[in-house]
C-alpha cells in the first residue's frame, strides 16, 4: 500500500491564493484561507492528519496484523482494514493535491506552475521509490508508484471545482472497472501487452511490467484508483469548518457505502448464477463475504459475473470503489469533527496524528521493518507485530514532530521539489 508541505501523504498549510487584483477580493481570500487552515500555528488541518494516521494503522493492520480467517471481533477489524486504509490513503493523497496547488483556490500564473512542477517532481519520486521498496521483495504490494503515476494521472484537474471533481469521480467509478476488465481480458487472451513492456523504459529499469502494471495489471491500477484521488480533490474543495459541508459529505458517504457494498451483497443474490460463478471462481467458502470482503480472494473466472459485481475492496469493481470511497468520506468527517469538537479526544489522538504528519517516512520505515525482521504467520505474534509497529510509529512520530516541521522522508521530498521555485 502508501504520502505538506512535503509529502503527497502529508497535510500542508492551507495557503492563500494570488492576491487578486481588488482589494476586496484579496481580504475574502484571506478571510477563506484563514477558515480552512484553522488549528495549530502550522496551519496544518489535523482532522486530515488525524485521518491519515488511521489510515497508516489501517495499512499496519492489512500487512502484519492477525488473518481475518482468525474470525470473531479481531477478525473483523482485521478485514476493515483490508482495502479500505490503501483507499483512504488514496483519497487524502487528492486532498493534498489541492492544498499544493491552491486551496481553497488554485494557483494561477507563475505560483501555478511551480506547484505543478513540484507535484509533478513528487510524483517522479515517489514512482522511483516505489519501485525502490518493491525491489526489496518482501510480501507487501507497495503503493507508491501507483500514487506516483496517478498524481500525474489527475494533476491536470487541479484547477476544477468540487461538482465537477465530484461528477469525474463518479464518472471513472462508474467506468473505468468495465475497461479495466476489457483491458486485462485482452491482456491475458493476446500478446499485445508483452510487446508494449519490453519497449518500456521504466520495465527495463526497474525489473518488473513497468507502466502496463501501473496502469492495468497491479494491485493498485491507476484506471481506476485515480476515482479516489479525484473524490479527494473535490473534498478538498469545500470549507470542512462548516457544518452544512461535513453533513453533505457524511450523506454521501452514508449513500455510496450502502449502494457499494449494499448494491454488490443484493446483485450477486439476483443475478442469475452471480454467486454460483464467484464461488467457482474461489475457493468457494468465502463467496458469501464477496461483497465486502478481500478473503474472496483472486478471481480467476472469465465471467463478468464473477468480476464486476463483487463489491471485495481490491476487485477494482464499480462496487468496492462506491463502497471505498464512502467509508473514507465517512472517516475524513468523523476525524474532522473531533478534532473541531472535542479538545480532548485531540489530545488523546495527538501521536495518531502525529503519525498522520509523517506518513510517508512511516510507511517506508514500515517496509523496511517487514523486509529485515519478516511478518509472523500465527495470530498471536501477528498482533505483538501489529502493536509494536503501531507503537514504534507513535512514538518517533511524536518526537520528531515536537522538533520539525516535517518527516525525514517529507523533508527530503521537500528538497526534491526546490527546483520548482526556478520556473518563470
Amino acid at each position: 500500500m502508501t504520502p505538506d508541505t512535503s509529502s503527497d501523504l502529508s497535510s500542508k498549510p492551507a495557503t492563500a491564493p494570488a492576491a487578486p487584483a481588488a482589494s476586496a477580493s484579496a481580504s475574502a481570500s484571506a478571510s477563506a484561507s484563514a477558515a480552512v487552515s484553522r488549528g495549530p500555528s502550522t496551519g496544518r488541518l489535523v482532522g486530515i492528519d488525524l485521518a491519515r494516521g488511521l489510515a497508516v494503522f489501517g495499512m499496519y493492520a492489512a500487512h502484519v496484523g492477525p488473518d481475518p480467517a482468525v474470525g470473531g471481533p479481531l477478525g473483523f477489524v482485521m478485514e476493515l482494514a483490508r482495502g479500505r486504509s490503501s483507499a483512504l490513503f488514496a483519497l487524502l493523497a487528492g486532498f493534498t493535491l489541492v492544498l499544493i496547488t491552491g486551496r481553497p483556490y488554485p494557483r494561477t500564473g507563475r505560483a501555478g506552475r511551480q506547484a505543478v512542477a513540484r507535484m509533478a517532481i513528487r510524483s517522479v519520486v515517489l514512482i522511483a521509490l516505489g519501485f525502490a521498496l518493491t525491489a526489496l521483495d518482501t510480501d507487501v504490494d507497495v503503493i507508491l508508484a501507483f500514487y506516483g503515476l496517478a498524481f500525474l494521472a489527475v494533476l491536470p484537474l487541479y484547477r476544477l471545482r468540487a461538482r465537477t471533481l465530484a461528477l469525474l469521480a463518479a464518472g471513472g467509478a462508474l467506468a473505468m472497472p468495465q475497461v479495466l476488465y476489457v483491458v486485462r481480458l485482452s491482456i491475458e487472451e493476446g500478446s499485445w501487452a508483452d510487446t508494449v513492456i519490453a519497449s518500456d523504459p521504466l520495465a527495463r529499469v526497474s525489473g518488473t511490467d513497468g507502466f502496463m502494471e501501473l496502469l492495468f495489471t497491479g494491485e493498485y491500477p491507476v484506471l481506476t484508483w485515480a476515482s479516489f484521488m479525484l473524490a479527494g480533490m473535490a473534498v478538498a474543495r469545500l470549507d470542512l469548518t462548516r457544518s452544512a459541508a461535513r453533513t453533505q459529505l457524511v450523506l454521501t458517504g452514508g449513500v455510496l457505502t450502502v449502494l457499494g457494498y449494499g448494491g454488490s451483497w443484493l446483485a450477486l443474490r439476483l443475478v442469475p448464477h452471480a454467486r454460483a460463478t464467484v464461488a467457482a471462481a474461489t475457493d468457494g467458502d468465502s463467496a458469501a463475504s464477496a461483497w465486502w470482503s478481500d478473503t474472496v480472494g483472486h478471481l480467476v473466472d472469465d465471467t463478468p459475473a464473477a468480476w464486476l459485481l463483487v463489491g471485495a475492496p481490491h476487485s477494482q469493481t464499480t462496487f468496492s470503489i462506491l463502497g471505498n470511497t464512502g467509508v473514507a468520506l465517512l472517516v475524513v468527517v468523523l476525524c474532522v469533527t473531533a478534532m473541531d469538537r472535542l479538545p480532548r479526544v485531540g489530545r488523546l489522538v495527538a501521536p495518531v496524528r502525529a503519525v498522520g504528519m509523517t506518513a510517508l517516512t512511516a510507511y517506508v520505515l514500515h517496509i523496511l521493518a517487514i523486509r529485515e525482521f519478516g511478518m509472523a504467520d500465527e495470530t498471536g505474534p501477528a498482533l505483538v507485530d501489529l502493536l509494536v509497529h503501531s507503537v514504534v510509529a507513535m512514538l518517533l512520530a511524536s518526537v520528531w514532530t515536537r522538533c520539525f516541521r516535517r518527516g525525514p522522508l517529507e523533508h527530503v521530498l521537500h528538497v526534491c521539489t526546490r527546483p520548482a521555485r526556478y520556473l518563470k
